[in-house]
């Protein structure tokens, strides 16, 4: 359950080791960053560009604006009609789409090589010709809206998470739902959208990933021909959200139809971008492995087939994020059981992992997952481009997937151990 909520944090573990030579990085005058990642397996290409902007810059009563722009993004520019920018590329045989995200907004082509210019047409039109004719946001916004009573207000999981990080942050813009709240959907206005465009989407607030079956120096060459003539933003810096210090549980019940009940617990947890020690986000990687790394783990193992008092339990912790997020618990009780026993099943195994240092057998069987994983989704050209973009557009820089298995490797038991007791 718990990873379906986290879906973005999971395409970001564990990290595929991406060596340095076979990356090049790039930038124009108007600020565009290119990164190109050589990967000659097929004759595929994979084209992405990334803007430093998602619902974590955004503010009360505008908050949804970053998805609905990303909806609008393919509804017209002077020189390409609302659509036509779908139709061309299933016309060359491609697949595209978009996502917004906490920190960022993404878009995407999948293409036979030789198509890459089409792809760089595209998305440099849409870059700064955005048309956003009033009559295609009012049905666009409509679409959000019934999106999101389908996957959050129709969904008791997805609206308790929602609500559960609206209470767990006080301060930070991680409180705000990223498909936003429905009354600021339903008070949405097109200026909203406008303004945001401009202000974000522009070269010098993008970076421009590809990875495939291509030439870094042609790559670079054609980027600078079709982005190059683009002006940038006058980009100002976000003031800083400080989330204050919390001085205690903070609890909530949320009251919904459903099947079965559901238990989310979550504690603020630093990220490689706001920690203090480099090691601690990679032993949090580490222990949420122990606790939730597949049938053998500790929480499947105790509290689903040992005690069996919940039908399902999971752990989740993401450490690539811009700001300071949460390591969360979650189960669901199973038949006879109560939300309170699953509770203290979790708070048993939270202790217990704090006071009794973890085994050298499980700490190495950890580092064996993540290793393989590792190992398999270097297959995924997509998989790679995703993770130098995110790196980028967060702030840390694509050469930190160098540094990921390393990490996780040199992680000790008494390092496990220390992390969990700030838990």
């Amino acid at each position: 359950m718990l990873k379906r909520l986290l879906s973005i944090s999971i395409l970001l573990l564990p990290a595929v080791t991406l060596a340095n030579d076979s990356a090049h990085e790039y930038r124009l005058e108007n600020g565009l960053k290119i990164i190109v990642h050589e990967d000659h397996r097929a004759p595929v290409v994979v084209s992405q560009i990334w803007y430093k902007v998602g619902s974590s810059y955004e503010h009360d009563g505008i908050t949804g604006v970053s998805h609905v722009l990303e909806h609008m993004m393919f509804k017209g520019t002077k020189k390409h009609a609302p659509g036509e920018f779908s139709r061309i590329i299933a016309e060359n045989g491609g697949s595209e789409n978009a996502f917004t995200s906490l920190d960022y907004t993404a878009y995407f082509q999948r293409l036979e090589k030789s198509r890459l210019p089409i792809a760089f047409e595209l998305e440099a039109d849409r870059m700064r010709g955005l048309l956003l004719p009033e009559e295609e946001f009012h049905k666009e916004r409509q679409v959000v809206i019934e999106e999101r009573r389908t996957r959050t207000e129709d969904k008791p999981t997805a609206m308790t998470y929602e609500q559960f990080r609206a209470t767990a942050f006080t301060a930070s813009p991680y409180r705000m739902p990223v498909i936003g709240w429905m009354n600021d959907l339903e008070s949405m206005e097109v200026e909203d959208l406008r303004a945001w465009y401009q202000r974000w989407y522009a070269p010098n607030n993008a970076t421009l990933v590809v990875a495939g079956d291509v030439v870094p120096e042609e790559v670079y060459a054609l980027a600078k021909q079709h982005f190059g003539p683009l002006k940038p933003s006058d980009l100002k810096p976000l003031k800083p959200r400080i989330e204050p210090e919390q001085l205690g549980i903070r609890r909530i019940n949320v009251k919904l139809p459903a099947r079965q009940p559901y238990l989310l617990m979550g504690y603020k947890a630093p990220v490689l971008n706001t920690t203090e020690a480099d090691w601690e986000p990679y032993a949090l990687e580490v222990l949420a492995g122990i606790l939730d790394g597949g049938d053998s783990a500790r929480l499947a193992n105790t509290l689903v087939r040992g005690s069996q008092i919940a039908a399902s339990a999971g752990a989740g912790y993401g450490l690539y994020d811009r700001l300071s997020d949460l390591f969360l618990f979650d189960g669901i009780p199973a038949e006879g059981q109560s939300v309170e026993a699953v509770e203290q099943g979790l708070r048993e195994q939270i202790e217990k992992i704090k006071n009794e240092p973890v085994g050298a057998d499980e700490m190495k069987r950890v580092k064996a997952q993540v290793v393989a994983a590792a190992v398999y989704e270097r297959d995924s050209i997509f998989y790679q481009a995703m993770q130098i973009g995110t790196l980028e557009t967060i702030g840390l820089g694509w050469k930190h997937l160098d540094e990921y298995v390393e990490r996780v490797r040199s992680i000790t038991p008494a390092a496990g151990s220390s992390v969990a007791k700030n838990i």
